[in-house]
Parts: structure tokens; C-alpha cells; sequence
């Protein structure tokens, strides 16, 4: 069956806001989430939540610390289920499949994780890209696939002469764009970023910022994010969480300019949060 498509803005950088292109493009929906409500014990975090997420764009998740963004993050690749007394509800759906019927190792292969904190292994360079493909049984030339990886993650330059060095030699940007590097060697279909540029200077977050803007093009990318700013620039489509409810998902253009919801414009002019 043909996949439901939308017509959505296409969007040009210009500027720290993305603004409309006259011309549109047509987006599938790379995650339908329906009626998502997860509890931790007796506490529900996440109350009924709906969204489509596009496939080849960024989404940023943003909302006051506690709001759920994490949570709902986390959902997409079964991640709360590892959560003592979780209960999750609802039904999130990968390109039409439901994940919670999927192999959690196929679904998360397929959608890869990069963490607030940078938390390379305790290996070297090379050995911590490789890591994934070796225990996904390449038959590839793995240094290929290494250099392939480290180029996509903008680091190949930087490390290309000390790929046997100790992963923690690397600065904490550096030790990023290598985590980011291990979650794309496995060359996933969708990359999730919980705050990835919170412990990191205003350089470094612009080449991570940089490099999301490059890899949509091949992998669908959802971004948790305090920054507005960051939001503003990196996104294309934004979601503004709200004790556990979505309040608001436009485009990020839209949502930064003319949001619907009161609530959305006191929280992005810092009137709250």
C-alpha cells in the first residue's frame, strides 16, 4: 500500500530562523506515534501524545526540563522499557510497523541513540566505530567503513592520523561527533539526540549543528533540545512539550514566528521554563 503523503514547506537556512522556499516538498511520515502515555509507577509522564515525525528532516523536542522530551525520545527506540515500572500505552509506528512487535536489536540498529554526555568506549578510535559493525557481523573492509562513518560525522580530518589513540585522548567535541560516528557506522534510518550539545562550547554545537543539516539527507534526525536558538537554526519542524502533553508541532518557522498557542509563545520569549 502506497504511503499517506503530506505537503509540507521546504525550508532555506537564513539567518537563525529556517524560512519558507516558495517551492514545497513531499514528506512521508517516518514515525506515526498514537496515544503515547508512559507511567513510571504510579507517575505518568507522557499523556496521550500524537505526532508524525518526517522522514529525511530534523525535529527538534522542546519544553521545560521535566515536560517528558527524553521520555518521548526515548520511546522511539523501546529505551523505557529498561526503565523499572514503566508502563507505556499507545502505539508508535516505524514505517508503518509497530515497533513494540519488532526485534529491539533490529529496531535499534535501525534507530540509532546519542546521549546528552559524550560516552565513548574505552577502546580506540577505530575500535569504537568498528564496535557496532563488528557485533552486526559486517563482511565489509572495516577500515572503509570506519573512514565512511568518521567523514559523515565530520571527524575524519581531525583523527585520520590517530585512529589507534584511546577514545578519551579526544576533546568532548570531539569524543560527540565520535559517538555520533559509532550510531551512523551501523547506517541507521532514523538518529535520536538527547541534548548532544549541552556540555559543549558555542564552536563545537555550531559543527554538530552543521553536520545535522548534512545528514538529514540520508537519516531521519530528532533532536531534545533546551536551546531555542539551536532549535531555531537546526530544525525543521519543532514540537513544544508541556507537562507531559504536546502542545504545539508546526514548522519551526511557523512555531518561532507566529505560534498558535499562547503557552508555545511564553515559553520560546523566555516568559516561562
Amino acid at each position: 500500500m502506497e504511503k499517506q503523503q503530506h505537503l509540507v514547506p521546504a525550508y532555506v537556512r537564513k539567518g537563525d530562523v529556517p524560512t519558507i522556499d516558495l517551492a514545497t516538498g513531499r514528506l512521508n511520515p517516518r514515525f506515526t506515534i498514537s496515544g503515547l502515555k508512559v507511567s513510571y509507577g504510579a507517575n505518568e509522564v507522557l499523556h496521550g501524545i500524537d505526532l508524525k515525525v518526517f522522514a529525511n528532516v530534523v525535529t527538534a523536542v522542546i519544553g521545560p526540563s521535566g515536560c517528558g522530551k527524553s521520555t518521548l525520545l526515548r520511546s522511539l527506540n523501546r529505551m523505557t522499557e529498561v526503565v523499572r515500572r514503566a508502563h507505556i500505552e499507545g502505539k508508535i509506528l516505524l514505517d508503518d510497523e509497530e515497533i513494540a512487535r519488532m526485534d529491539v536489536v533490529k529496531l535499534r540498529r535501525r534507530v540509532g541513540m546519542v546521549f546528552q554526555r559524550p560516552n565513548p568506549f574505552p577502546k580506540s578510535i577505530f575500535e569504537n566505530v568498528a564496535y557496532g559493525l563488528r557485533i552486526n557481523g559486517y563482511k565489509g573492509g572495516l577500515s572503509d567503513a570506519v573512514e565512511h562513518s568518521l567523514r559523515r560525522a565530520a571527524l575524519w580530518d581531525e583523527v585520520k592520523d590517530q585512529l589507534q589513540k584511546s577514545a578519551y585522548a579526544l576533546s568532548g567535541g570531539q569524543q560527540q561527533r565520535l559517538c555520533i560516528a559509532r550510531a551512523l557506522a551501523v547506517d541507521p534510518e532514523v538518529l535520536l539526540l538527547d541534548e548532544p550539545c549541552s556540555a559543549l562550547d558555542p564552536i563545537t554545537t555550531a559543527k554538530i549543528e552543521e553536520l545535522l543539516f548534512q545528514l538529514k539527507a540520508s537519516c531521519t534526525i530528532i533532536i531534545v533540545t533546551h536551546n531555542m536558538q539551536q532549535a531555531a537554526r537546526a530544525s525543521d519542524f519543532t514540537a513544544f512539550l508541556l507537562e507531559g502533553q504536546l502542545v504545539e508541532y508546526q514548522s519551526t518557522s511557523k512555531l518561532f514566528t507566529t505560534p498558535s498557542d499562547p503557552r508555545t509563545e511564553a515559553y520560546i520569549t523566555g516568559r516561562f521554563g
